[in-house]
């Protein structure tokens, strides 16, 4: 009778002990074929994006890792290797994670009229929601058990980032109260608008959305600048840095026309 081999089968490196052995009671091995050994790091990131994908299309609370771990190719014993918390370490990493990617589009050049800017802060705002709809949709969508106070921290970190940056490319540094929240509201649309847009299957333009968004900050803040006298002084520095032809003029061009239209109509109904 030939001996057999004393070496035992390669395993990979991130397959946790017992995983796969050839020691291992036959009631435990895998059924699967064998885990792809990915470095550790690229494990931990494939593992947040998959947890995305699922977090976003199901309510958090109905995911296990069990189908973390099939839909990522690996093991339930794998996943807690690299999150020992659980379910809720791993979807506060990868709301963690879609945070940070999206904080990072806040920034742009700096160059061009406020208006000019904020269209720039847009474009990467809906370029990051294009692409990781999955990751959006996780990080905004609340209401579910999974949530607490760190998950909450994660998403309001994302908006007061929104808040300073959107402050500093309309060139203000302190901002009071009815600024304040005049922004927040903004952002608060933005936001809603992105949902609605991922909901409704994307059928408005990237660019006509953001225009559209532009304007809405400008006819907000008119209705702000009513109250406030930092908002009326931001608004009217803004619209001074607008060239002649740009979106803002064309905004009170296209209101010119619409107001007395509208004004009219109701006029003569009620005549």
């Amino acid at each position: 009778m030939a001996a057999r081999s004393a070496t035992p089968p390669a395993v990979p490196a991130d397959t946790p002990a017992g995983e796969g052995r050839a020691d291992a009671p036959a009631g435990d091995r895998p059924r699967r074929a064998g885990y792809r050994r990915l470095p550790v790091e690229q494990r931990r990131e494939q593992l947040i994006s998959v947890a995305l994908e699922l977090f976003s299309s199901r309510p958090p609370e109905e995911v296990g890792l069990d189908d973390v771990a099939q839909a990522a190719g690996a093991s339930r014993p794998l996943v807690y290797r690299y999150f020992a918390g659980g379910k809720q370490q791993l979807y506060e990493a990868a709301l963690r994670s879609a945070a940070e990617e999206l904080s990072r589009r806040f920034t742009v050049s700096g160059t061009g009229s406020p208006m000019e800017q904020l269209a720039g802060v847009l474009d990467g705002y809906f370029a990051f929601v294009a692409e990781h709809a999955a990751g959006y949709g996780a990080l905004l969508r609340g209401g579910s058990v999974v949530e607490t106070a760190r998950t909450s921290a994660i998403v309001d970190e994302v908006r007061r980032v929104a808040l300073k940056r959107t402050l500093r490319h309309l060139g203000v540094r302190s901002a009071g109260p009815r600024l304040t929240l005049l922004v927040r509201s903004w952002i608060s649309v933005v936001e809603a608008s992105a949902l609605s847009w991922l909901d409704e299957g994307r059928q408005i333009p990237p660019v006509s959305l953001r225009d559209w968004l532009v304007d809405e900050f400008v006819a907000m803040g008119a209705a702000a600048a009513a109250h406030d006298r930092q908002t009326a002084r931001m608004l009217a520095g803004m619209l001074a840095l607008e060239p002649a032809d740009g979106p803002a003029a064309a905004l009170v061009t296209r209101l010119r026309t619409l107001l007395p239209q509208e004004l009219g109509t109701r006029g003569a109904g009620t005549a």
